[in-house]
């Protein structure tokens, strides 16, 4: 206490302050001491720029399985997957195709059908004649030209049947006469045999080329049912094929309308074209061929000229086939000389067609290579008879067009804003 009786403030401080804390001994027995929270100073925060981790080691990345894999058998293992998933799809595609051919059959000939009347609705169409008139007439006309060409061939072989008959077992027994006084001293018994195993392995082999059109001709009602098909598919693409293919192309997603458009109708273009292409050269070989057979007075000219003309949508495989046929009927009715007359005729006019027809006409229609047209026919006919080597080319010339034009990028140009505009937003009760 100072004189006055107040206490001293130096007293009071030391009193009331806190005291300067005991350093901590590092001994193993010292206890810490105890403290109030709040009588710690807060340590000070290190900015966090200068927080580093280069003290500890970062430890190396554990290595698996795949990264003991060259990068190129990767690679090879990507693509070899990727190519199985899609083989798998069209495998599946070509056996839901086989199972449905009563129904695909049919609507590929409609589809063929309207790709070669579609022009001439347009026409009647651009010189101002109704759609539905103009539909009618471009059907009703086909129909006229097909039942035509049947009746016609139809009156010429049933006519000539029994002189064919005639003549054609008369040819075998010629032919088995100079046979057996050839120094080939063939018998009678050698032949027939030799005729019975040529015979069975032709009945085999057409059993497998008619598979696919026995499949969906094998009764009547099947072959109504198809014709009926044909008609209906073929009118319905004339009156609204434009709406039928916008309705496919939404079915896609939004980002790839374009280029499924854009290649749909490259697609279609190509289709036409070959079918038109395809018609002039038939033409050419029918008229060539059956035009030869009359001044040989060969008989049957007409269904001679009709079934070349048949053949002919059927590359390579056609022409040798009614060739043949043609050679056939002129060796049994006028002789060996005359057979080996129209076997030049035939070569004529196919060398013709190869060299002149095809590199200038059809060439700039589909561009197709031989070796690929072979192996589609081939194909086509494995798969489906002869339905599949009809549809073998103008499907891979078709599909090469699109998968050509979708892979150049062309469709990035110009797209259609119908296929592009967003879905419009259902107006809301509340608005």
């Amino acid at each position: 206490m100072s004189e006055t009786g107040r206490p001293r403030r130096g007293l009071l401080k030391r009193l009331f302050s806190p005291r300067p804390e005991a350093p901590v001994s590092r001994s193993a027995g010292a206890a810490p001491r105890s403290e109030s929270v709040a009588s710690r100073p807060a340590p000070r925060a290190e900015p966090a720029a200068r927080v580093t981790r280069t003290s500890v080691p970062a430890e190396p990345p554990s290595r698996t399985a795949l990264d003991a894999v060259p990068m190129g058998m990767q690679i090879a293992g990507a693509w070899s997957w990727r190519i199985l998933v899609l083989l798998g799809a069209l495998a599946v595609f070509g056996f839901l195709i086989v199972q449905l051919r009563f129904l695909v059959i049919p609507l590929m000939v409609a589809i063929v059908l309207s790709a070669l009347l579609v022009p001439f609705k347009n026409f009647l169409v651009r010189h101002r004649w109704p759609k539905w008139l103009a539909v009618t007439v471009a059907e009703l006309s086909t129909l006229v030209v097909v039942a035509g060409l049947v009746f016609l061939v139809a009156t010429q072989v049933s006519s000539g049947f029994d002189d064919l008959k005639n003549q054609t077992v008369a040819s075998y027994n010629d032919l088995k006469a100079f046979l057996a006084q050839s120094p080939l001293q063939v018998s009678e018994d050698d032949f027939n045999s030799y005729v019975a195993q040529i015979w069975q392995s032709i009945q085999q082999d057409s059993q497998t080329l008619l598979s696919g059109a026995a499949a969906v001709g094998s009764s009547i009602g099947h072959v109504l049912a198809g014709v009926l098909l044909v008609l209906f598919s073929t009118l319905f693409i004339l009156i609204d094929g434009e709406r039928i293919w916008s309705w496919i192309v939404k079915l896609f997603p939004r980002k790839a309308r374009a280029a499924t458009d854009g290649a749909g109708r490259t697609g279609w273009r190509t289709l036409q074209n070959f079918v038109k292409v395809q018609i002039l050269v038939a033409s050419v070989d029918a008229v060539g061929i059956a035009v030869g057979a009359a001044i040989l007075g060969v008989p049957l000219a007409i269904p001679i000229g009709v079934l070349v003309f048949l053949g002919s949508f059927i590359p390579i495989i056609g022409a040798v086939v009614t060739g043949a046929v043609a050679v056939f009927i002129a060796l049994v009715y006028n002789g060996w000389v005359i057979a080996l007359i129209m076997l030049g005729i035939v070569l004529l006019v196919q060398q013709l067609e190869g060299h002149v027809l095809q590199p200038f006409v059809m060439g700039t229609a589909v561009k197709v290579h031989p070796l690929a047209v072979v192996l589609a026919v081939a194909g086509g006919s494995m798969v489906a008879g002869i339905a599949g080597a009809f549809f073998a080319v103008p499907l891979v010339a078709t599909l090469n067009v699109m998968i050509a034009y979708v892979a150049g990028g062309a469709w990035r140009a110009s797209v259609p804003p119908a296929l592009l505009e967003p879905p419009q937003k259902e107006p809301s009760p509340h608005d």
